[in-house]
C-alpha cells in the first residue's frame, strides 16, 4: 500500500508539473499581436471581420534591455514586401535622415543654412524643411529636400546601410512630381552671398513588378472616371519592414555595426530625434487646426485631446489614396515603457481611386489609435 501511495503522489505531482511547465509554454508562446488583433473592440472587430479588403500589413517590436544590451522580439502580421500599399508621406523620413547625413559631409552648408528653391520665393533652412516634415507633414517641404538630394543618392543612401527594399522616385502633391531632374537650390553662403547648386539628372524609375501594384475598379484623372484599377508600378515604394528597419538605426544606433549605422553626428541625431517627438504647437502651429494627434496615429489618433507630456512618440505617419500607414517608437516616461509598431490600412470601401472618398477618420484612423493601446496595455503586463 505504502508503495501504491508513493506512486499514485508521484504521478499526481508529475502531472501538476507537466501542466504548469506547458501552461508556462503557452503563456511564453502567446504572440501578444494575435492577442492585441483579437480585440473585441468594434475598431479593431470591424477592419480584421474584413480583412482583405484591408490588405492590413504590422510589424511590432518588444524592447529589452540586458545589462547594455538591446534585445528586439518582433511579431508580424500580414507582412509581404511583395505586397505593394502605397507609402504616401512616410518617405519623407528616409529623406529627412538622407539630408542630414548629406550635410555632415558638406563643409560650407548646414542644418541651418539658408535656402530657397531656383523659382521659388519661399527661404528656408534645411532645418526648418524637416520640422515641418515631422510635425504637419509638409509637402513642399519634402520636395526642397528631394531637389537637395536627389533620388538615385536618397535611396542610395538608405539602402547603404542595409534598409531596403525601397523606391522613392517622385516629389510629392506637385504639377514636376515625376521631373527626373532636380532644381537648382539658391544657397546663402552668408548673409550677402549666394551659391547655386547644379541640377541632378536621376535614373528614369522603372515598373514595379510586385502582388497588388494595380488597386481598385476605377479612380479620377483630369476631372474623369477611368472604369479600370489604378496602376501603382511608378509610385514610391517603402515596405513595412524597411521602414521599421530604418527606425530601429535611428532610435537605437548603438545597436548596429558601424556600416549599418546613418553617418550623423550628435547634433544631428539628437535634432532628429526632437523633430520626430515634436508636437505641431511645439514649433508654432495652431493648436486647434494642428492638434497633437494630427501626426500621431498610434493610440491618440482617433482624439483631439492633448498627449500626455510623459508619452513621446517618434514616428513618421503617411496617409493617401486611401491608405494609412504609421511608423513609430512610442515610449511611456511615467511608467519606463517602450515599443516599436509600423502598420498600414487600406480604407477605400468604393474601389475608386482619387474621389477623396476614403473612410480614414471612420475606419483607419480609429483601427490604428486602438491597435496602438492594445499593444500599449500589452506591454503594461509584460514583465520584462
Amino acid at each position: 500500500m505504502i508503495k501504491v501511495k508513493h506512486s499514485y503522489s508521484y504521478l499526481l505531482v508529475s502531472l501538476i508539473v507537466t501542466f504548469l511547465v506547458f501552461s508556462c509554454s503557452q503563456e511564453t508562446l502567446e504572440n501578444p499581436l494575435e492577442k492585441a488583433l483579437a480585440s473585441d473592440d468594434i475598431r479593431i472587430t470591424r477592419v480584421m471581420d474584413s480583412i482583405t479588403k484591408h490588405e492590413v500589413q504590422i510589424t511590432y517590436t518588444q524592447i529589452d534591455r540586458r545589462n547594455d544590451s538591446i534585445l528586439f522580439t518582433g511579431y508580424t502580421f500580414q507582412v509581404e514586401e511583395n505586397n505593394y500599399f502605397y507609402p504616401a508621406s512616410t518617405v519623407k523620413f528616409p529623406a529627412a535622415v538622407a539630408a542630414l547625413e548629406k550635410l555632415n559631409e558638406l563643409d560650407s552648408i548646414h542644418r541651418k543654412t539658408k535656402f530657397y528653391i531656383e523659382g521659388d520665393s519661399i527661404e528656408t533652412t534645411f532645418a526648418t524643411a524637416i520640422q515641418e516634415i515631422f510635425a504637419v507633414s509638409d509637402n513642399s517641404a519634402n520636395n526642397r529636400l528631394i531637389e537637395f538630394l536627389g533620388f538615385d543618392d536618397l535611396n542610395e543612401r538608405i539602402e547603404k546601410r542595409n534598409v531596403k527594399p525601397i523606391r522613392i522616385s517622385h516629389r510629392l502633391s506637385t504639377n514636376n512630381a515625376d521631373d527626373v531632374t532636380t532644381k537648382p537650390l539658391v544657397i546663402y553662403i552668408n548673409d550677402s552671398t549666394t551659391g547655386t547648386s547644379k541640377p541632378i539628372i536621376n535614373k528614369i524609375p522603372e515598373h514595379l513588378e510586385l502582388n497588388m501594384i494595380e488597386k481598385g475598379v476605377g479612380f479620377y484623372a483630369d476631372d474623369s472616371l477611368y472604369q479600370e484599377p489604378f496602376d501603382f508600378s511608378l509610385k514610391n515604394y517603402f515596405p513595412i519592414r524597411s521602414q521599421q528597419n530604418l527606425l530601429k538605426r535611428i532610435i537605437f544606433p548603438a545597436n548596429f555595426s558601424k556600416e549599418e549605422r546613418y553617418n550623423l553626428s550628435n547634433s544631428q541625431h539628437k535634432f532628429l530625434l526632437d523633430a520626430m517627438s515634436t508636437l505641431p504647437k511645439e514649433v508654432g502651429y495652431d493648436s486647434n487646426e494642428y492638434y497633437d494627434s494630427y501626426g500621431k496615429f498610434f493610440m491618440y489618433g482617433d482624439s483631439k485631446k492633448p498627449i500626455p507630456e510623459y508619452m513621446k512618440i517618434y514616428n513618421k505617419v503617411g496617409y493617401a489614396y486611401g491608405t494609412l500607414t504609421d511608423c513609430a517608437y512610442i515610449k511611456d516616461e511615467k511608467n519606463n515603457i517602450d515599443f516599436m509598431v509600423t502598420a498600414t490600412i487600406l480604407v477605400n470601401k468604393d474601389g475608386v481611386f482619387n474621389d477623396d472618398n476614403y473612410e480614414y477618420d471612420e475606419v483607419g484612423i480609429p483601427f490604428l489609435a486602438q491597435l496602438g493601446r492594445e499593444l500599449y496595455a500589452i506591454e503594461l503586463k509584460r514583465k520584462k
